[in-house]
């Protein structure tokens, strides 16, 4: 039990990465869920996708805030912006009934930033602030490269956990009322 809650306290338990871990994270969850539960933290065990990770447990009214254990992450546009694209090409493979993991080339992804982000006449400073946007997401845990690929990534389905239907629906409401937006924005400027 101890190696799991070392695990978890490290970061994101997969099933296929950890499969010691995992197994005693499905045996006897109840050990390592009241180790964390007396810091505040639950365990979120997808036994679905096979991820397990922290959470800091709500604060109930009344009761006395604990200091946080588990760090929030302010995140770029950029990276913001990575997440919720990833997260939507997740639904679509897995829509289509796409079998094992998704993986993007580095072009794939460069393509997806392209579109929302601000034009630029430097096409490497583009790419570079590509890169380092996916790394970035790669340190997180959201994105893995292959081993021996440089240049492919496979989506790691924790991003689910994180980015949840609720922010796609709010991510998609954004972009209907900025392309609203910006024909009237250019009418505007023609007058």
């Amino acid at each position: 039990m101890a190696s799991a809650i070392i695990q978890l306290m490290r970061g994101v338990v997969y099933r296929e990465d950890d499969e010691p871990t995992w197994t005693t994270l499905d045996r006897g969850p109840a050990g390592v869920r009241d180790h964390f539960a007396a810091v505040g933290v639950d365990v979120i065990i997808d036994e679905t996708e096979g991820y397990a990770y922290l959470q800091t447990h709500p604060q109930a009214d009344g009761e006395e805030p604990l200091p946080r254990l588990v760090h929030r992450r302010t995140l770029t546009y950029n990276l913001s912006l990575l997440l919720v694209l990833l997260r939507k090409r997740l639904v679509e493979f897995e829509t289509v009934g796409g079998e094992g993991k998704l993986v993007l080339s580095r072009d794939q992804i460069v393509e997806m930033l392209r579109l929302f982000l601000t034009e630029s006449t430097n096409e490497a400073r583009v790419v570079d602030q590509v890169d380092k946007t996916i790394r970035r997401a790669a340190d997180l845990g959201f994105l893995r490269q292959l081993h021996g690929r440089t240049d492919q990534w496979e989506v790691r389905r924790i991003l689910k956990a994180y980015v949840d239907a609720q922010t796609l629906s709010d991510f998609a409401a954004k972009l209907a009322e900025y392309a609203g937006a910006a024909p009237d924005q250019a009418r505007g400027s023609d007058e």
